[in-house]
């Protein structure tokens, strides 16, 4: 039967400010709106990069951060799994299993229990690629996957972004001195989704200052600092949130999903929840 809400939407992220990154707008769309937006994130990314030298609390540091990030957007609930931060582009060192590798069924019985308490209707994840293949961004497309599984969750929207904009956008913030990006020009070739495989493209315009005030949350991650202090670069949080307004606009105004089993068409969905409202 169709319905037509309020609907209750559970985003699925692998590290702190990947949720304002790819679906800061949405989620702020979607609470605004008046649905429950609860955020889960496996991991509180302390083998991430920071931009000055946090010693051993950047997990407490970007915890706090992600905290933050959550009430600009109207996220309703936040959920820590507590895996251990996979690092990039080498495993970081640690005890216990990083994310990446502990089990699909063990941490999608964990995102499983959650979506049945919540009742979700809409579960967010990442591609097949985990957009530009962090081992822990591939790790959620599968455990959200296999979690919507276990606790029937009838739409999987899988956060991506359009390729084609990804290389014109890589080449275009190469040109701003000291930029940083963990996607290099070949890897964007091969990275998130072709235009032609998209099912939506979300209008996030309106809200623009929720998911600018999410991504400056993430302070720790808007610069990158070398081993004796020295800043290596502007990282893409940064310089995303410090984009001025018409460019802004442009740049951040749109957000990209993939629904699973859904065949894409000419005509690309602005509605998260319109599997639901047929």
């Amino acid at each position: 039967m169709p319905r037509s809400g309020p609907f209750v939407l559970v985003s699925f992220h692998a590290h702190p400010d990947d949720e304002a990154l790819l679906t800061g707008g949405t989620l702020a769309r979607a609470a605004a709106e008046g649905h429950r937006v609860v955020l889960v994130v496996a991991t509180d990314g302390e083998a991430g990069l920071a931009a000055d030298d946090p010693g051993t609390g950047l997990g407490e540091r970007r915890a706090a951060e992600l905290d933050r990030s959550a009430a600009a957007l109207g996220v309703a609930r936040v959920v820590r799994l507590g895996h251990r931060d996979s690092g990039w582009p080498e495993p970081a060192p640690g005890p216990g299993r990083p994310f990446s590798e502990v089990g699909v069924e063990e941490v999608a019985a964990e995102l499983a229990a959650v979506l049945r308490a919540e009742g979700a209707d809409v579960l967010t994840t990442y591609d097949a690629a985990g957009g530009y293949g962090h081992p822990d961004h591939v790790h959620v497309h599968h455990v959200g996957a296999r979690a919507a599984q276990l606790a029937g969750t009838p739409v999987v929207l899988e956060a991506t972004v359009d390729r084609t904009l990804v290389e014109r956008g890589l080449r275009l913030a190469q040109r701003v001195p000291g930029f940083v990006s963990d996607v290099t020009a070949d890897r964007a070739r091969a990275a998130f989704t072709p235009r032609r495989a998209l099912t939506h493209r979300v209008d996030v315009r309106a809200h623009l200052g929720a998911k600018r005030a999410a991504l400056r949350a993430h302070a720790s991650q808007t610069e990158t600092r070398g081993p004796q202090g020295w800043v290596r670069g502007l990282r893409g949080v940064g310089l995303l949130a410090a984009l001025p307004g018409p460019v802004g606009r442009l740049v951040l105004g749109r957000e990209w999903f993939v629904e699973s089993g859904r065949v894409p068409g000419a005509a690309l969905s602005d509605d998260v929840f319109a599997s639901l409202r047929r």
